[in-house]
């Protein structure tokens, strides 16, 4: 059985692919073997839209996926080509086979696209490296190829799955929502929340993620982060201000709200951007007034809740500068305006080629979990190349596709897909081998089972599970392979052979090569992260204990965009996208363990640590004249409290037991007043984060043993 139910969405989305897969293998096979007489033409186009249209998970459309099979037919006919060249020796072939194992699986870097039709690439160098070594038959051999892509293509525009909602309507949409909740009670705060996590990566289909390394996929990712920051600080201002709002606040969210709605209508049609610098000069007057009244007698100053909901207020039309930033850059590719801070905007005035070479130099690491994977992927590969060559496995090139396809991350998972193959195999190998027994040479039998078992098992194979794929594409091997050449029941046996080699090679590289998949690299991963945005935290909080009365970065009256030396958050930066990428894979192997860990928890906590850093040497308030020393040591308590708290959270990470970090008490969870209420409510809401990262890390307390009537403490049970 299939490990999850598919929906009935996702059955139909298989089925039109099973039809699509199967009209385009036969429309090229039939007619290049009974009617052209070229057996190997008919070879490749038959196996053309298998390896492209079923054993390529390409995401998108029709339209989007007929655009990547088009573009991928060039270096299909390259590797192609070079396949049947490096055939002339074994050890040729293993050593193109590393290169182009590694090379394919790494492209991954580039998305769910590249890494999609990566597989279905492998496979065309694959079955053309394998003997006989035939040069002369290397136009047949991409004349097909062509064929079977081409069909493909043509039947992906005809017979198109459902379009997914972009992830520029994704934002929009939930834009319309923050509109909404900047009005006092407008929209629920469960609800804003909930239209938040409509924006994570994990739930968009996987071509619809901004996953590229282009200006316009960077912004539109880093625009979600922001959308979802501020539909939560929208949330937060709900429930902490229910009754409503003071007049200068009010005037700043409805600015919030007219940006909202103008840039999800900008997002949807590319015109009309919102005006450039109203927001910001609605922040610039804001910010005026708090420095205004931060700066009147003690007895003239708003109260402490009133100051603190104006700092929450002017955080989240920072969020939404941000958000017009973004979307400025994603519609039309760079920045019409400048984009500060630039540390966060780094890629904004990069150029293609460099960005992507940035990319690829920041995967090029053992810490990348794309890196693990294209190495194990290429040594497997070669290795499996190496044992089919050496020993002279006939059809060999089954070996390797074995290892391509039941290859996974963790050892655990690739030896649950084994077993289930080579029971599926097993059992197809008996039901070909008394097919091929019982029929003999009669090719037109075998001609007309071919396009329904096909069709069955690329339908049915997705539905039930890896044991019937690999059953159902058995038969389907030995009806094709019966038309081609004489074949017995042995063609069964040395499938079975080859299945069974190809799932040892698979799970001694899993043995070796990174068995645990992403989970070390993730608690690792985090780990550094954490460690790495911690040490901004001392060092923005001085920022704002010194000097008294004025807006650090920005005087009064001057633009909000003011820059001063800019921290260094580059580190954080990097640390950010290796530890999101392994978090991305950690997802995706549906690890046992581990299951309470707040990974999510970590990465908003990181992106609290860097956005504060740039956001409130710039914009928060200093503490005022009359600030007493104990204000200016609660706050350099907590920050050091916090970094303690990081090394614990690593430490825990580590799998270590640290002690707990000594906390203050309910009595010091405020400032002694006056402080600077932005450095308070940051440091505050750091604190909560961390202390929920902390709890999802400790397993909770055991309740001590019941007590006897004799005053003993009972054993507890087993």
């Amino acid at each position: 059985m299939a490990d999850v139910i598919p929906t009935g969405q996702e059955r139909a989305t298989i089925v039109r692919r099973a039809v699509r897969v199967a009209v385009a293998a036969g429309a090229g096979f039939y007619p290049l073997l009974y009617g052209a007489g070229l057996p190997v033409m008919a070879l490749y186009a038959l196996f053309a839209p298998i390896a492209v249209g079923l054993l390529s998970p390409i995401p998108g459309s029709g339209r989007q996926r007929a655009s990547v099979m088009v573009r991928a037919l060039p270096p299909a006919l390259a590797l192609a080509t070079l396949g049947t060249l490096l055939a002339v020796d074994t050890w040729a072939a293993v050593g193109g086979m590393l290169v182009v194992g590694f090379l394919l699986a790494f492209a991954a870097v580039g998305g769910p696209r590249p890494a999609g039709v990566g597989p279905g690439l492998q496979l065309f160098y694959i079955l053309a490296c394998f003997p006989p070594y035939a040069p002369d038959t290397l136009g047949q051999r991409l004349s097909g190829l062509t064929i079977g892509i081409l069909l493909l293509t043509a039947l992906e525009l005809l017979l198109p799955d459902p379009p997914a909602t972009p992830y520029r309507e994704r934002i929009a949409r939930a834009l319309d929502e923050a509109a909404r909740g900047t009005a006092p009670g407008g929209v629920p705060p469960e609800r804003l929340r909930e239209a938040g996590a409509r924006l994570r990566l994990s739930a968009v289909p996987p071509a619809e993620r901004p996953a590229g390394a282009g200006r316009r996929d960077r912004a539109l990712e880093q625009s979600g982060r922001a959308v979802r920051r501020l539909l939560d600080q929208l949330a937060t201002l709900a429930e902490t201000s229910p009754t409503g709002i003071d007049p200068a606040s009010a005037a700043l969210l409805d600015r919030v709200s007219r940006l909202c709605t103008t840039s999800a209508r900008f997002l949807r049609t590319g015109e009309d951007p919102p005006v450039p610098g109203a927001l910001e000069a609605a922040m610039r007057d804001f910010q005026a007034e708090r420095v205004r009244q931060s700066s009147a007698a003690p007895g003239e100053r708003p109260q402490a809740e009133v100051e603190r909901r104006h700092s929450r207020v002017l955080a989240l039309a920072e969020s939404a500068r941000m958000v017009e930033i973004t979307t400025d850059i994603a519609v039309h590719g760079r920045p019409t305006e400048p984009a500060l801070p630039r540390r966060l905007f780094w890629y904004a005035d990069l150029s293609a080629p460099r960005l992507w070479a940035r990319r690829v130099v920041g995967n090029a690491t053992f810490r990348s979990v794309l890196f693990q994977n294209a190495v194990r992927t290429a040594l497997g590969l070669a290795a499996a190349r190496a044992v089919a060559g050496s020993l002279d496995l006939s059809h060999g090139f089954w070996v390797l596709l074995v290892v391509l396809t039941l290859g996974r991350t963790t050892a655990g998972a690739t030896w649950q897909a084994v077993r289930q193959a080579v029971a599926g195999n097993a059992a197809g190998a008996l039901v070909a081998g008394a097919l091929l027994i019982g029929l003999g040479p009669h090719t037109d039998v075998y001609a007309a089972l071919l396009a329904p078992v096909m069709l069955v098992a690329f339908a049915l194979g997705p539905l039930l599970g890896v044991a019937y794929a690999q059953g159902l594409f058995t038969l389907v091997v030995a009806t094709a392979f019966a038309q081609i050449e004489p074949v017995t029941w042995r063609l069964s046996e040395a499938r079975m052979i080859d299945v069974v080699t190809g799932s040892v090679i698979g799970l001694l590289c899993g043995l070796l090569a990174w068995p645990a998949g992403a989970r070390s690299e993730v608690h690792r991963a985090m780990a550094d992260l954490l460690r790495t945005c911690a040490e901004l935290v001392p060092g923005t909080a001085e920022a704002l204990l010194r000097g008294s009365g004025a807006v650090t970065g920005d005087a009064p009256g001057t633009s909000v965009r003011g820059e001063q030396a800019a921290p260094r958050t580059l580190p954080g930066v990097h640390k950010l996208r290796l530890a999101e990428a392994a978090y991305a894979q950690y997802r995706t192997e549906t690890p046992a363990e581990d299951t309470r860990a707040d990974w999510h928890a970590m990465l908003i906590a990181a992106n609290h640590m860097l956005l504060g850093a740039h956001y409130l040497p710039r914009f928060g308030l200093r503490s005022p004249v009359d600030a007493t020393d104990a204000s200016a040591a609660w706050a350099r308590t907590t920050a050091r409290e916090a970094v303690a708290e990081v090394d614990r959270i690593a430490a825990l990470l580590a799998g270590g037991t640290p002690e707990p970090v000594r906390r203050r008490t309910a009595a010091d969870s405020r400032p002694p007043t006056p402080l600077s209420v932005d450095l308070e409510v940051w440091l505050e809401s750091l604190d909560q984060q961390l202390t929920r990262i902390d709890a999802s890390l400790t397993p909770p307390a055991q309740p001590p043993p019941p007590v006897t009537p004799s005053g003993r403490r009972t054993a507890p049970p087993g």
